[in-house]
């Protein structure tokens, strides 16, 4: 959104403002403002101009919608339908892309860890930022740690009890079993001593149908009815935004939202098993399993939750 189209959104919302005094305030013709208004209009804002201009309603969902109230400073690119989101926002990196927010209503061609299949149908909130961090490549989990935290406070905030299953799988813990509400992807590029890029993609489940989700998953929508996606997804990225200031406020929260901790788990590592109790995680988002003959940190891998014996 431009400057001038989030001054007149501003300008108008909770109060009337006529052409005359919108176009002296802004410094342009009345007949930008118009032209401004129109294509406002065409997003899906409703403007009422019939005292003066005023916002009635901000749309659901959509680029500028996402953009107009973010208190981040991410510029958004929306799809109603698209193949990936991680896909394109590694296209827009490549390019030279910084703070960029690739958003979808729906996926055709999403994928999980491990090539894994990932569902993704409209309703959902499919989004990749594209970060520059100033960080060495061996920090780059932190990132996903926070993309895992700063969806889970989301949901909290909306009602749902997620709770955050090593490393970022976002889970609802249910009486059938812990439910998959948010996966994240994250993909990266750099060199030996900083990152060039790094985009964690996050695919939330939120106002999709049970029908349409596949076996072990939740959505939003199945947990607590649905949500307003443009202010959900607000306060994904503002929360992003400020964890990614503070590395130490990461951990803590991650171990405040842990579902592993405590939990006996097995870990497949690239070269071997570990199982245990989870016991804590270090810095940049290490799993320590206690196996009861020693500690063993585990950098990367895929974790299961066992029952209890």
């Amino acid at each position: 959104m431009n400057d001038t189209r989030r001054a007149v959104l501003e300008a108008i919302d909770g109060q009337a403002i006529s052409g005359a005094d919108l176009a002296e305030r802004l410094d342009i013709t009345r007949a930008a403002i118009w032209k401004h208004v129109e294509a406002l209009r065409k997003e899906g804002f409703v403007i009422d101009s019939e005292d003066g201009y005023r916002l009635e309603s901000i749309p659901e969902f959509g680029a500028s919608a996402v953009e107009y109230g973010l208190d981040a400073p991410y510029e958004v690119e929306y799809h109603d339908t698209i193949g990936s989101t991680n896909d394109r926002a590694r296209e827009a990196a490549s390019e030279g892309a910084q703070n960029l927010v690739v958003l979808a209503d729906e996926q055709t061609g999403s994928r999980g860890r491990l090539d894994r299949e990932w569902s993704a149908p409209s309703g959902g909130i499919w989004v990749s930022p594209v970060l520059r961090p100033d960080i060495p490549p061996a920090h780059a989990p932190l990132v996903t740690l926070a993309a895992a935290v700063a969806t889970t406070t989301a949901a909290r905030e909306a009602g749902v009890d997620a709770q955050i299953k090593w490393p970022n799988d976002v889970l609802v813990p249910t009486a059938d079993g812990d439910k998959k509400l948010v996966g994240i992807l994250t993909e990266m590029e750099g060199e030996a001593d900083r990152v060039s890029w790094i985009v964690p993609g996050i695919g939330i489940n939120a106002n999709i149908d049970s029908d349409e989700l596949p076996e072990g998953a939740t959505s939003l929508r199945e947990q607590v009815g649905d949500v307003h996606r443009r202010v959900f997804t607000q306060r994904v990225l503002e929360t992003l935004d400020e964890l990614l200031t503070d590395e130490d406020a990461i951990l803590e929260q991650w171990r405040e939202y842990a579902l592993t901790l405590g939990q006996r788990v097995r870990v497949e590592t690239s070269d071997d098993v570990v199982e245990g109790e989870a016991v804590d995680i270090e810095r940049p988002g290490t799993l320590l399993v206690d196996t009861g003959s020693e500690t063993v940190r585990v950098h990367a891998g895929d974790c299961e939750h066992l029952r209890p014996a």
